[in-house]
């Protein structure tokens, strides 16, 4: 429903946000990664939003980025945590922080975030480490691996649409480049890939 809010900040502090909206004041729930790059009192402010709706509440979440945001949704996503546990996980380190926390599947950062017991930190890391790993080139891992050029993006796409793995997609597009030249078509990588897996 709500893709973003801009407004004035009139409260903030580092758990949520009041914002007027046109003389309307939206109570947003944020990270403190969010809260750190909020604009003062009376300054405008964007925030990204996701609105949830229950039985009993409706409530507003606020991200200063779209991949604050993005992790947001991974991890409300994993059963056992709700939208306070990612707000809070999120608080407890910068999405880069975190990303090479889930791909080094290091349970015992995970573990000292409030409320994180070694179950669900387990469960957080097998849920979310294929999800993250290829997407940021900055994350390390056994799939370290970097698309660079736009048929072997295209490929993986493909691959992924059939169903595979992302980190299966990935490894065996790794392998059919090792024996394919550089400028190698979609329909050629996709072909050998397709054998490797």
């Amino acid at each position: 429903m709500f893709a973003y809010l801009k407004g004035i900040v009139i409260h903030k502090d580092p758990t949520s946000i009041v914002l007027d909206v046109n003389g309307i004041g939206y109570q947003i729930s944020i990270p403190l990664s969010t809260y750190e790059r909020l604009p003062g009192i009376n300054q405008s402010a964007k925030l990204l939003i996701h609105f949830q709706v229950r039985e009993d509440a409706q409530t507003l979440y606020g991200f200063h980025t779209q991949e604050e945001k993005d992790l947001f949704l991974n991890l409300i996503n994993i059963s056992g945590i709700g939208p306070k546990m990612a707000i809070t996980i999120l608080s407890g380190a910068t999405p880069a922080q975190f990303k090479n926390r889930i791909v080094a599947g290091d349970v015992n950062a995970l573990t000292l975030i409030p409320g994180i017991g070694m179950k669900t930190a387990k469960r957080i890391i097998v849920e979310l480490r294929e999800k993250l790993v290829g997407v940021d080139d900055s994350i390390p891992g056994d799939a370290g691996f970097i698309i660079d050029s736009k048929d072997s993006d295209e490929a993986l796409k493909a691959l992924l649409s059939l169903g595979y793995r992302r980190t299966e997609a990935l490894n065996a597009i790794k392998r059919a480049l090792k024996e394919l030249d550089a400028d190698a078509s979609v329909e050629k990588i996709l072909k050998v890939a397709l054998n490797k897996m």
